[in-house]
């Protein structure tokens, strides 16, 4: 844990923000050079004042910093920093990267990362199809990264277990304090399958000013970013836009037209941003910069199998089934099946991930990319 202290001791000094941070090291190399460098060779990095250099200089690290790190020890938690094979490869491509991450769990160095962000207060729609797009993008090797908020973000966790894949949470808070308390049992989920992350100090409350900074992150640690579900004022919009400026893509899935849940999601994909349906609609548009043989298959694949294990009643509700909504009554009357049976079948593929049930008792497909 020695070899920590300098980037905490650096990172502790007034003045010093990510961005300073970065160039301080681009400069220097390592945070033992930088605290044993002249003031003069400090200086010649533009934002660092004779005043700073002096603070760095004579600067000490605090107890509350020295306690944070034996409670790092003591947790089994992990301190990655910018200089470790296991740091976020596209993380340091933005300009003000952490200096160093707050890990549970485990972090490799893949750069097959997605965000998908969304709304807390999502609908049924949003959830199902946040879950299947991450079941499926994971069965891709991709990792999905979110923010383990509730809704949305949930889902796009709870997608990626459910495909036995890799997930990352980015906290607003510390490792120390789970937020929001309900996801507690998520939270280990992901930390045995993925790893849950922050920049924040260990006890570091969830404040509202946290989480724009953390949102940054979301987006800088993926290829793109896909929103399911924001409004026009949605904080999701916010982490959209920081993967545009970081150079990253920038994915919608649409929603009804007449849900206002969804407006946030139309004004990106008028923006410009890639409509998103399936999984293979993001795979595509990161084709450039992945390539593995035979991806488009495994979606496929996967209806295959899927269909493979229904019953026949099961199979034969499916197949009459279309993306479009249709009431319980008319399938009833069109297939001849009382009511209640159908709403077992229909309850079962449901569970299967084959069927969507909306406001009403309408039904509809839920179809693999082709």
């Amino acid at each position: 844990m020695d070899s920590i202290l300098p980037w905490f001791a650096l990172k502790s000094v007034p003045g010093i923000g990510n961005l300073l941070f970065k160039r301080l090291i681009d400069r220097f190399h390592s945070p033992e050079t930088i605290l044993e460098a002249s003031p003069k060779d400090l200086v010649e990095v533009d934002g660092v004042t004779p005043r700073l250099a002096n603070r760095i200089k004579r600067h000490k690290i605090s107890d509350s910093v020295k306690l944070d790190l034996d409670l790092v020890m003591q947790k089994g938690y992990q301190i990655v920093t910018m200089s470790d094979n296991d740091y976020p490869p596209l993380l340091l491509q933005i300009p003000d990267p952490p200096p160093f991450l707050y890990v549970f769990g485990r972090l490799d160095n893949s750069f097959r990362n997605i965000a998908i962000v969304g709304s807390r207060n999502a609908t049924r729609y949003g959830i199902l199809t946040t879950r299947r797009l991450c079941h499926d993008l994971v069965k891709l090797q991709m990792t999905i990264v979110s923010g383990m908020a509730l809704g949305i973000d949930s889902a796009a966790h709870e997608g990626a277990l459910m495909g036995k894949g890799h997930t990352v949470a980015v906290l607003g808070s510390g490792l120390e304090r789970i937020y929001p308390e309900q996801n507690r049992k998520l939270f280990y989920q992901i930390v045995e399958n993925g790893a849950v992350i922050s920049e924040f100090p260990l006890k570091t409350e969830p404040d509202a000013h946290n989480f724009p900074r953390r949102n940054r992150i979301i987006s800088g640690i993926s290829l793109g970013t896909v929103v399911v579900e924001a409004t026009n004022r949605s904080g999701s919009l916010i982490t959209a836009r920081l993967a545009a400026e970081q150079n990253r893509e920038v994915f919608a899935v649409p929603g009804s037209i007449q849900s206002f849940k969804s407006t946030g999601t139309h004004t990106l994909i008028k923006q410009g941003a890639k409509l998103v349906e399936h999984a293979w609609d993001i795979m595509e548009e990161l084709s450039h910069l992945i390539k593995t043989p035979g991806e488009k298959d495994v979606v496929s694949d996967n209806k295959i199998k899927k269909i493979s294990v229904l019953s026949a009643d099961e199979k034969r509700v499916f197949e009459s089934l279309e993306p479009y909504p249709v009431h319980i009554d008319d399938l009833s009357r069109m297939l001849s099946i009382v009511p209640g049976k159908l709403s077992s079948i229909l309850l079962q593929l449901e569970l299967k991930g084959m069927a969507l049930q909306s406001a009403g008792k309408f039904f509809s497909k839920i179809e693999e990319n082709e």
